[in-house]
């Protein structure tokens, strides 16, 4: 650091207006994916959450190939996941993880082969894998900011079918709850994180988010309203840290807060062997 003071060690990062933006979309990111990704941990949805954040690169890929709007693009390719998963899951004797795979692997593949026909190949495929923090817009703040209130409402209403849902599907039958409806709002709040999370963090390392903060909460709290709230600060913490590093240390910002999430998970996992030991 050459003698400069820590406090401006840290406070010369978000100076730059876009590290200001980053950090804002970023926060507002790891709110989103504390809240969904507290549920995915719980119900063991993380294969599917893995599946969506490739599932809706095709819809991406065509959007940059032709021109309309990237949002749109990966809200129609995750339906057309969604459905498909569903379909092979009711017309075969494949279980669900099977189809899961299967578009796992084909929506990737799809995917890439519609943005290898962009002139920008190499750029568009990293960008929308890996997202650009550092290139955030006011739009992409708005849009965060609208995903945020959208889980902490849908969150809020549906928080005891929820929570009966990822501990017993058949008890959450018995007290009269809809566990289809539940489970179909559960994917839908999926969705909408990697949608609208991919310009910031990339379509694979928002995944990061959705998992790492709340898996690392998990191995603290005991109640669900405490992961979640820990969750958060763990999501904001990886960013706040990502962003310090990526400054100072000239990296990819959204790998780096990634890879900060999920270093934190094996911190904790590690200390926490130590003092049970």
């Amino acid at each position: 650091m050459d003698g400069t003071p820590i406090v401006t060690w840290l406070t010369d990062a978000f100076d730059p207006a876009f590290m200001q933006r980053a950090l804002l979309a970023g926060s507002l990111v790891a709110l989103v994916a504390a809240l969904v990704g507290t549920w995915v941990v719980l119900r063991g949805l993380t294969f599917m959450g893995d599946a969506l954040a490739h599932g809706v690169l095709p819809g991406i890929a065509l959007g940059v190939l032709i021109g309309f709007d990237l949002v749109l693009g990966a809200v129609v390719s995750a339906l057309v996941m969604v459905t498909g998963i569903n379909l092979i899951h009711r017309y075969s004797k494949l279980g669900e993880d099977a189809g899961i795979g299967l578009l796992f692997v084909g929506m990737l593949a799809l995917g890439v082969v519609i943005i290898s026909r962009s002139d920008s190949y190499a750029g568009s495929l990293t960008g929308i894998l890996f997202g650009d923090a550092l290139g955030v817009t006011t739009t992409d703040i708005w849009i965060a900011l609208a995903a945020a209130a959208v889980a902490i409402v849908v969150t809020r209403i549906e928080y005891r079918s929820f929570l009966a849902l990822s501990f017993n599907e058949q008890k959450a039958t018995m007290l009269g709850l809809n566990p289809r409806l539940s489970n179909t709002l559960m994917l839908a709040l999926v969705t909408m994180v990697v949608v609208t999370s991919f310009r910031a963090v990339g379509t694979l390392l928002v995944f990061g988010l959705l998992v790492a903060p709340p898996a690392t909460a998990a191995l603290i709290a005991r109640r669900v309203p405490m992961m979640m709230a820990l969750a958060a600060g763990l999501g904001v913490w990886a960013v706040v840290v990502g962003l310090l590093i990526s400054y100072h240390g000239d990296t990819a910002a959204s790998a780096t807060i990634a890879a900060v999430a999920v270093t934190t998970f094996f911190l904790v996992m590690t200390g926490k062997a130590v003092l049970v030991r």
